[in-house]
């Protein structure tokens, strides 16, 4: 039997994936976590066979997780589950070590086969993402391109920008300097071609609108 682990800051999804998990004879949830902290507690004590983790939670990102997990406990496997767009994030968690990404508005219907392909050793994406990947195609839109030239840091940040985070709650929540997140700033103003801290907040704005979040 595969042992999962299930990191979500959301209490409703992980009962929600811990049931549909549980009805399938071949798997067991092992733990529920809630934060950077407390996955990477659990993941030392049950030592699952597969990671399902959301890319927002408290006290750090997912990504961030998924790099901390691969470098300490290599054995064990991750997925993402997300609401995030998956043309901007799914190339970034396989980088970060993860081997499949599902959007959450279709994981009740296909996440048990993402769960037995990623354990089966594959790599789980939509069949759209994997003909993009596939196909190497590039998004149109100059936004997405310039976005896509962030690093993961940035583009945290540019994401709590556009949320209306001020820079000393976004030094909170990442546990940064707010002169290193003025330094993220000042580089990710440089990289999509903006003049100032006003232009930076609009099109971070813009861009949370355009996710639908």
């Amino acid at each position: 039997m595969s042992r999962i682990l299930i990191v979500d800051d959301h209490p409703l999804v992980r009962t929600g994936l811990a049931q549909l998990i549980g009805d399938c004879p071949d798997l067991e949830v092992c733990g529920e976590a809630g934060d950077m902290a407390e996955a990477l507690k659990l993941v030392e004590v049950t030592q699952p066979d597969l990671a399902i983790i959301d890319l927002s939670l408290a006290g750090g990102s997912g990504l961030d997780l998924i790099e901390r997990i691969r470098s300490r406990f290599k054995d064990v496997l991750m997925l993402v589950a997300s609401m995030h767009d998956e043309t901007l994030y799914a190339e970034r968690v396989l980088a970060a070590g993860a081997r499949g990404y599902i959007n959450k508005q279709e994981a009740q219907d296909r996440i048990i086969q993402a769960v037995r392909q990623v354990l089966a050793g594959k790599v789980y994406l939509s069949q759209r993402m994997t003909e993009r990947m596939l196909s190497g195609m590039v998004d149109a839109r100059a936004d997405k391109r310039d976005i896509d030239t962030l690093s993961n840091r940035e583009l945290q940040v540019f994401e709590l920008i556009g949320r209306g985070v001020t820079s000393g709650r976004i030094a909170e929540r990442l546990n940064l300097s707010t002169k290193t997140i003025e330094t993220h700033q000042a580089r990710i103003k440089k990289k999509l071609g903006l003049g100032s801290a006003h232009e930076l907040t609009q099109r971070a704005i813009r861009w949370i609108m355009e996710q639908g979040d």
